[in-house]
């Protein structure tokens, strides 16, 4: 809801010209030397021109942010060590080209692809036309993007990427290297979210792990 309001008083603020959006988007040279570190913050909330497919997006980034924060279970730190990964990542990948100032899409997308990735087998049905299973969602919405405004969402196929990198480190790798989970958040990030005591690891917020490891002492 937050991203909601945000992306819409965003809108607003740059139609009216109270803030000119080239005070919104991401760039170095003005981060760099002018240390307008705002954009850092701005370039996400900012989703383009009112149009149904930004309605898509903003709906998808509270819709699908909400359900892979509940899908974390009850530590927000594994929620929040995700969006500082993509948020951080999409601004490295960003800074590579000067095509994408606004990564509101992007972050949509790399959520948007994260969670279709976890539930392969729900059906989804979009403008009450196309009936699919979630992981087609992202390229729905690519090709949808690409029939309203005829050129390539450059935006969310980095998202795309982004969200690849962390479902496959995140949800793959582990049941291929003994359970490594590169991409949980480390001690530090667990106890600034959730006050707990040094050596406190994920994987006791974690409950499929936790109950996996006490299993197996039982076995012992």
């Amino acid at each position: 809801m937050a991203a909601m309001l945000g992306g819409g008083g965003d809108e607003g603020l740059g139609q009216l010209g109270q803030f000119p959006l080239e005070q919104w988007f991401f760039e170095m040279p003005p981060l760099y030397y002018k240390s307008q570190y705002w954009r850092l913050i701005t370039t996400f909330i900012y989703f383009g021109p009112p149009s149904l497919d930004l309605a898509f997006h903003v709906f998808f980034l509270q819709r699908y942010s909400r359900l892979l924060e509940q899908g974390s279970g009850t530590s927000p730190a594994v929620f929040s060590w995700l969006l500082l990964y993509a948020c951080t990542s999409l601004l490295a990948l960003s800074s590579l080209t000067t095509s994408i100032p606004f990564l509101g899409s992007a972050l949509s997308s790399t959520l948007v692809y994260i969670w279709s990735r976890r539930n392969p087998d729900t059906r989804l049905s979009f403008l009450g036309v196309l009936v699919f299973t979630a992981p087609y969602l992202p390229w729905v919405l690519m090709a949808f993007h690409m029939f309203m405004h005829g050129s390539i969402p450059k935006d969310e196929i980095l998202g795309v990427i982004v969200g690849h990198v962390y479902y496959f480190f995140s949800d793959v790798w582990p049941g291929l290297h003994e359970g490594s989970r590169p991409m949980d958040p480390p001690d530090f990030w667990v106890r600034l979210w959730e006050r707990r005591q040094p050596g406190t690891g994920v994987r006791d917020i974690d409950g499929d792990v936790a109950a996996a490891a006490a299993r197996a002492g039982e076995v012992r």
